[in-house]
């Protein structure tokens, strides 16, 4: 891209290439693309439509495209991702906040309401932080752990942490679920569990879209042949840790309530369980109670 253009013609050269990739978003992202290597948001560009960008922004803005054809998620490119009206930091060391995983926050944020003391809640598998930090940022005094395996990962979840003002509000310790807790004294004092574990069957990873297979970290994505491994795991170990009435709250894949309704009853350490749907109207969030 040597000539010079403006930056409509920037963006019309953009969705060409976007859309022969079969980016289905295409004008969508080359207008985001656009807006982040100019600093300026998308209202800015109609009203500056005719405004020429210079060498440097033309090679900032070809890059970018480039990447973006190759299927690299856009948000890898920009760098951000908007999560329960908040905005994140994300790299290819972290999965993607996704709107479904509000779900999550928005069950375990209605039993931080309904209760009258201080919340100590653990969030498994953090990655970004988004879950943790989006309840640190809800009104109350909840103390939050988080883990995640990945260091990396946790380097972004402390970040955000620290963009968002909560550091001293959660403490993230890198390990495998609730390893990092062994140490603590956290036996029966738990009020809230939260996760989002892998759970893509492992057979399923060359479905995804390139997007996905491609870009986002494995680990926290595939969960094993079955897809709900990780979920086991979390369930079986979970009462240790909770409460009389505490609340196991993890995010499942579509198809896996029933297995997972059976995972729980099968301990006979819990006594309630609730499935709530998305606003796709599919089956996302199982919430279990501890007897």
């Amino acid at each position: 891209m040597s000539k010079a253009l403006t930056t409509a013609e920037a963006i019309t050269y953009a969705f060409g290439k976007l859309a022969a990739a079969g980016i289905s978003t295409a004008r969508l992202d080359a207008e985001v693309i656009l807006s982040h290597v100019l600093g300026k948001d998308r209202v800015w560009l109609i009203t500056h439509d005719r405004d020429e960008l210079d060498e440097r922004l033309r090679e900032l803005f070809a890059e970018a495209i480039a990447r973006r054809a190759l299927r690299e998620p856009l948000q890898y490119i920009t760098g951000k991702q908007e999560f329960w009206g908040l905005e994140f930091i994300v790299t290819p060391a972290v999965l993607i906040p996704r709107p479904e995983t509000e779900f999550l926050v928005e069950a375990a944020a209605a039993i931080m309401r309904g209760a009258n003391r201080r919340t100590t809640i653990v969030d498994l598998c953090t990655g970004s932080g988004c879950v943790a930090i989006s309840l640190a940022k809800l009104p109350g005094d909840a103390r939050i752990i988080a883990t995640d395996t990945s260091a990396g990962a946790l380097i972004v979840a402390c970040k955000n942490a620290h963009h968002h003002g909560v550091s001293d509000r959660i403490c993230f310790l890198e390990g495998d679920l609730y390893g990092p807790l062994e140490k603590r004294d956290l036996r029966k004092q738990v009020d809230i569990i939260t996760a989002n574990p892998p759970y893509i069957p492992s057979g399923d990873l060359a479905t995804l879209q390139p997007e996905v297979k491609d870009y986002e970290p494995a680990s926290a994505l595939i969960a094993g042949p079955d897809g709900t491994e990780v979920h086991r795991r979390i369930i079986e170990s979970a009462p240790g840790f909770l409460k009389a009435s505490g609340a196991l709250i993890m995010e499942m894949g579509m198809g896996q309530t029933d297995l997972l309704k059976q995972m729980v009853e099968a301990t006979r350490l819990y006594d309630r369980i609730q499935i709530l749907k998305d606003l796709a109207g599919i089956d996302r969030v199982i919430v279990a109670r501890t007897i």
